[in-house]
Protein backbone atom coordinates (compact mmCIF):
# COMPACT_ATOMS: atom_id res chain seq x y z
CA UNK A 1 0.00 0.00 0.00
CA UNK A 2 1.30 3.43 -1.00
CA UNK A 3 0.46 6.36 1.28
CA UNK A 4 -0.07 9.70 -0.48
CA UNK A 5 -1.04 13.06 1.02
CA UNK A 6 -3.61 15.25 -0.70
CA UNK A 7 -2.08 18.72 -0.60
CA UNK A 8 -5.14 20.92 -0.16
CA UNK A 9 -7.26 22.24 2.69
CA UNK A 10 -10.06 23.32 0.34
CA UNK A 11 -13.05 21.21 1.36
CA UNK A 12 -14.79 21.80 -1.97
CA UNK A 13 -11.80 20.46 -3.88
CA UNK A 14 -11.48 17.52 -1.50
CA UNK A 15 -15.09 16.47 -2.16
CA UNK A 16 -14.49 16.48 -5.91
CA UNK A 17 -11.10 14.74 -5.80
CA UNK A 18 -12.56 11.99 -3.60
CA UNK A 19 -15.12 11.37 -6.36
CA UNK A 20 -12.49 11.34 -9.10
CA UNK A 21 -9.27 9.86 -7.76
CA UNK A 22 -9.34 6.15 -6.97
CA UNK A 23 -6.23 4.03 -7.38
CA UNK A 24 -6.05 0.49 -6.04
CA UNK A 25 -3.05 0.19 -3.75
CA UNK A 26 -3.05 3.88 -2.83
CA UNK A 27 -4.26 5.24 0.51
CA UNK A 28 -5.01 8.97 0.65
CA UNK A 29 -4.16 11.06 3.70
CA UNK A 30 -5.39 14.58 4.40
CA UNK A 31 -3.64 17.68 5.69
CA UNK A 32 -5.91 17.64 8.74
CA UNK A 33 -3.87 14.64 9.92
CA UNK A 34 -0.73 16.79 10.07
CA UNK A 35 -1.17 19.70 12.46
CA UNK A 36 2.12 21.45 11.72
CA UNK A 37 1.44 22.27 8.06
CA UNK A 38 0.52 25.92 7.61
CA UNK A 39 -0.80 27.76 4.59
CA UNK A 40 1.31 27.53 1.44
CA UNK A 41 1.67 30.68 -0.65
CA UNK A 42 0.58 30.16 -4.25
CA UNK A 43 2.86 32.72 -5.86
CA UNK A 44 4.02 30.76 -8.90
CA UNK A 45 3.69 32.05 -12.44
CA UNK A 46 1.79 29.00 -13.74
CA UNK A 47 -0.65 26.35 -12.57
CA UNK A 48 2.19 23.83 -12.73
CA UNK A 49 4.45 25.94 -10.52
CA UNK A 50 1.73 26.40 -7.91
CA UNK A 51 0.81 22.71 -7.89
CA UNK A 52 4.49 21.76 -7.60
CA UNK A 53 5.04 24.25 -4.78
CA UNK A 54 2.13 22.86 -2.77
CA UNK A 55 3.10 19.23 -3.26
CA UNK A 56 6.77 19.88 -2.50
CA UNK A 57 5.92 21.71 0.73
CA UNK A 58 3.66 18.88 1.86
CA UNK A 59 6.29 16.26 1.02
CA UNK A 60 8.92 18.20 2.97
CA UNK A 61 6.61 18.38 5.99
CA UNK A 62 5.39 14.76 5.93
CA UNK A 63 8.08 12.84 4.02
CA UNK A 64 5.24 11.22 2.12
CA UNK A 65 4.47 11.55 -1.61
CA UNK A 66 1.87 14.21 -2.30
CA UNK A 67 -0.73 14.99 -4.94
CA UNK A 68 -1.89 18.52 -5.57
CA UNK A 69 -3.56 20.66 -8.15
CA UNK A 70 -3.87 24.24 -9.25
CA UNK A 71 -6.57 25.55 -11.51
CA UNK A 72 -8.01 28.71 -12.92
CA UNK A 73 -10.56 30.29 -15.20
CA UNK A 74 -9.25 32.07 -18.30
CA UNK A 75 -11.57 34.46 -20.12
CA UNK A 76 -10.51 35.17 -23.70
CA UNK A 77 -11.86 38.73 -23.92
CA UNK A 78 -9.96 39.58 -20.70
CA UNK A 79 -6.66 38.30 -22.10
CA UNK A 80 -6.77 35.20 -19.91
CA UNK A 81 -7.76 36.81 -16.63
CA UNK A 82 -8.35 35.85 -13.88
CA UNK A 83 -6.06 32.87 -14.66
CA UNK A 84 -3.70 31.85 -11.87
CA UNK A 85 -5.24 34.57 -9.69
CA UNK A 86 -8.73 33.06 -9.96
CA UNK A 87 -9.12 32.25 -6.26
CA UNK A 88 -8.02 35.73 -5.18
CA UNK A 89 -9.21 37.81 -8.13
CA UNK A 90 -11.06 40.34 -5.97
CA UNK A 91 -8.36 40.34 -3.28
CA UNK A 92 -6.30 38.06 -1.06
CA UNK A 93 -9.24 37.32 1.25
CA UNK A 94 -11.96 37.45 -1.41
CA UNK A 95 -14.93 35.10 -1.17
CA UNK A 96 -16.32 33.10 -4.07
CA UNK A 97 -19.04 35.74 -4.42
CA UNK A 98 -16.54 38.61 -4.43
CA UNK A 99 -14.65 37.01 -7.31
CA UNK A 100 -17.83 36.30 -9.26
CA UNK A 101 -19.11 39.86 -8.91
CA UNK A 102 -15.80 41.31 -10.07
CA UNK A 103 -15.74 39.05 -13.12
CA UNK A 104 -19.36 39.80 -14.00
CA UNK A 105 -18.62 43.52 -13.80
CA UNK A 106 -15.73 43.13 -16.21
CA UNK A 107 -17.52 41.04 -18.85
CA UNK A 108 -21.08 42.39 -18.75
CA UNK A 109 -20.42 44.99 -21.47
CA UNK A 110 -19.57 42.22 -23.95
CA UNK A 111 -22.17 40.02 -25.68
CA UNK A 112 -22.25 36.49 -24.32
CA UNK A 113 -20.84 35.14 -27.58
CA UNK A 114 -17.62 37.04 -26.83
CA UNK A 115 -17.31 35.72 -23.28
CA UNK A 116 -15.56 32.50 -24.21
CA UNK A 117 -13.69 30.97 -21.29
CA UNK A 118 -11.74 27.87 -20.38
CA UNK A 119 -11.24 26.22 -17.02
CA UNK A 120 -7.76 24.71 -16.69
CA UNK A 121 -6.34 22.34 -14.09
CA UNK A 122 -2.91 20.84 -13.51
CA UNK A 123 -2.90 17.77 -11.24
CA UNK A 124 0.48 16.66 -9.95
CA UNK A 125 2.17 13.83 -8.05
CA UNK A 126 5.38 14.69 -6.23
CA UNK A 127 8.24 12.67 -4.83
CA UNK A 128 11.79 14.06 -5.07
CA UNK A 129 12.67 11.22 -7.43
CA UNK A 130 9.46 11.21 -9.48
CA UNK A 131 7.16 14.00 -10.63
CA UNK A 132 4.03 13.24 -12.65
CA UNK A 133 1.60 15.84 -13.89
CA UNK A 134 -1.45 15.96 -16.11
CA UNK A 135 -3.71 18.71 -17.43
CA UNK A 136 -7.43 19.06 -17.99
CA UNK A 137 -9.44 21.76 -19.73
CA UNK A 138 -13.09 22.48 -20.41
CA UNK A 139 -14.54 25.29 -22.52
CA UNK A 140 -17.62 27.36 -21.84
CA UNK A 141 -19.10 30.85 -21.72
CA UNK A 142 -19.39 33.37 -18.89
CA UNK A 143 -22.94 34.44 -18.10
CA UNK A 144 -23.93 37.34 -15.86
CA UNK A 145 -26.90 35.75 -14.07
CA UNK A 146 -25.85 33.10 -11.58
CA UNK A 147 -27.53 29.73 -12.07
CA UNK A 148 -27.40 26.67 -9.83
CA UNK A 149 -26.54 25.95 -6.22
CA UNK A 150 -23.96 23.20 -6.56
CA UNK A 151 -20.22 23.40 -6.99
CA UNK A 152 -18.06 26.32 -5.91
CA UNK A 153 -15.98 29.18 -7.21
CA UNK A 154 -17.10 30.44 -10.61
CA UNK A 155 -19.38 27.45 -11.24
CA UNK A 156 -22.66 29.49 -11.20
CA UNK A 157 -21.51 31.65 -14.13
CA UNK A 158 -19.58 29.06 -16.17
CA UNK A 159 -22.09 27.97 -18.81
CA UNK A 160 -21.71 24.83 -20.91
CA UNK A 161 -23.54 25.37 -24.24
CA UNK A 162 -23.67 21.67 -25.11
CA UNK A 163 -25.50 20.89 -21.87
CA UNK A 164 -27.42 24.15 -21.56
CA UNK A 165 -26.36 24.36 -17.92
CA UNK A 166 -23.76 25.94 -15.68
CA UNK A 167 -21.35 23.83 -13.64
CA UNK A 168 -23.40 24.80 -10.57
CA UNK A 169 -26.52 23.21 -12.08
CA UNK A 170 -24.81 19.83 -12.34
CA UNK A 171 -24.70 17.21 -9.61
CA UNK A 172 -21.17 16.58 -8.38
CA UNK A 173 -20.86 13.20 -10.14
CA UNK A 174 -21.96 14.72 -13.45
CA UNK A 175 -19.63 17.69 -13.08
CA UNK A 176 -16.64 15.51 -12.23
CA UNK A 177 -17.16 13.48 -15.41
CA UNK A 178 -16.55 16.50 -17.62
CA UNK A 179 -14.71 19.08 -15.52
CA UNK A 180 -11.13 20.23 -15.91
CA UNK A 181 -10.31 18.77 -12.49
CA UNK A 182 -12.01 15.49 -13.32
CA UNK A 183 -10.06 15.14 -16.55
CA UNK A 184 -6.72 16.04 -14.95
CA UNK A 185 -7.07 13.75 -11.93
CA UNK A 186 -8.32 10.76 -13.92
CA UNK A 187 -5.27 11.12 -16.16
CA UNK A 188 -3.02 11.49 -13.10
CA UNK A 189 -4.57 8.36 -11.57
CA UNK A 190 -3.66 6.41 -14.71
CA UNK A 191 -0.10 7.77 -14.60
CA UNK A 192 0.24 6.75 -10.97
CA UNK A 193 -1.11 3.26 -11.75
CA UNK A 194 1.49 2.91 -14.50
CA UNK A 195 4.26 3.93 -12.09
CA UNK A 196 2.95 2.24 -8.95
CA UNK A 197 5.78 -0.29 -8.67
CA UNK A 198 8.34 2.50 -8.82
CA UNK A 199 6.39 4.61 -6.32
CA UNK A 200 6.24 1.68 -3.90
CA UNK A 201 10.02 1.38 -4.08
CA UNK A 202 10.44 5.10 -3.41
CA UNK A 203 8.03 5.25 -0.48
Amino acid sequence: MVDIVLATKNEDKIKEIEKIFNVEGVRIHYLSEFKDIGNIREDGTSYYENALKKATAVYNATKMPAISDDSGLEVEILNGRPGINSSRYAGAKASYSDNIYKLIHEVKRYPVSQRRAVFKCVALFYHPDLILHEEGTVEGLIITNQLGRNGFGYDPIFFLPDLGKTFAELEIDEKCQISHRGIAFRKLAESIKSNLDKIEQLS
